[in-house]
């Protein structure tokens, strides 16, 4: 099972231009599985002769161990995706992880920062300094466009147009779209490229990384994560915060500002209108909290 394992790995990076983070949780899901089936022997069994008794089995040893819901689910489509590889590939005749069901997931809100605390965030950053620029154009770009901070992190100088005001996005699965930029992203980022320093190896043209480190290299998603932290810390805004909380402030502002949830699904790139309506349920709680508090009969 793990030369197969190998294999598809290599068909997600090759033929599916997955990320390093993909590969890492394929490979974990799919090592945990084998680890499982091997059992005392020690060696797993073709995945041929896996069946859906076996996968019930395994599922029902993760809820007994604790696992999330979350990760229950993520487990199995990284198992209806391997087999999936295997039917093509022509070692299994059929899928025996795609009838079984993932967990009941309780619906969570996303949590998110009011305006007047995106406001505090996104001027903490010194306007003084060249990472303070760069910091605060980073901030403002996740704010303004709703970008993860993977996609952010990926933008490359040919991306952004300033002149139309508007960044090209490479999102999941290699899928692009254009997501506009407001004036106060376009003022910082005009800032800060006109400081940024690119490093030696990086070709000064349109391939040029956007956000770089104080070395000129491209920046990383766990360094956009630790600059957050450091402005948490100093603004005092709650600690839960990351990257994609500004993402969620972005997409909830403009709901209960009136914009239509099909334009923010566009926004935001999802493929699905459901992923988008989580956000609806954010709004509709700040409604009802401000009714509640200002009608008259509302208690």
């Amino acid at each position: 099972m793990r030369a197969e394992i190998g294999q598809f790995l290599r068909h997600l990076k090759t033929e599916r231009n997955a990320s390093e983070l993909t590969l890492k949780s394929y490979r974990e899901d799919l090592s945990v599985l084998c680890d499982y089936l091997a059992g005392d022997e020690g060696t797993p069994p073709h995945p041929a002769a896996i069946g859906m008794p076996d996968l019930r089995e395994y599922v029902a040893a993760m809820h007994e161990a604790g696992y999330s819901k979350s990760t229950i689910a993520r487990r199995l489509a990284s198992l209806r995706s391997f087999f999936r590889f295997g039917q093509r590939e022509g070692w299994v005749r059929s899928n025996p992880a795609k009838a079984l069901r993932n967990p009941r997931k309780s619906k969570k809100l996303p949590h998110f920062l009011s305006t007047d605390e995106i406001d505090r965030l996104l001027t903490a950053p010194a306007g003084n300094t060249p990472m303070g620029l760069r910091d605060r154009a980073i901030l403002e770009t996740l704010y303004s466009a709703g970008l993860r901070v993977s996609e952010l992190v990926g933008l490359n100088d040919g991306d952004i147009d300033q002149a139309a005001g508007v960044v090209l996005v490479r999102g999941k699965g290699r899928k692009e779209r254009m997501a506009p930029l407001g004036s106060h992203a376009l003022r910082a980022l005009d800032a800060w490229l006109s400081v940024r320093e690119l490093s030696e190896r990086e070709p000064h043209d349109y391939r040029a990384p956007t956000f770089t480190n104080r070395f000129g290299r491209r920046l990383t998603t766990r360094s956009v994560g630790r600059m957050l932290e450091k402005y948490l810390a100093e603004t005092g805004l709650d600690q839960r915060t990351s990257p994609h909380t500004l993402r969620h402030s972005f997409a909830t502002h403009l709901l209960d500002r009136g914009a239509d949830i099909r334009s923010v699904q566009e926004l935001l790139g999802h493929k699905s209108l459901v992923t988008t309506q989580i956000y609806t349920h954010v709004s509709t709680a700040n409604l009802r909290a401000a009714y509640e508090k200002a009608h008259p009969r509302a208690q």
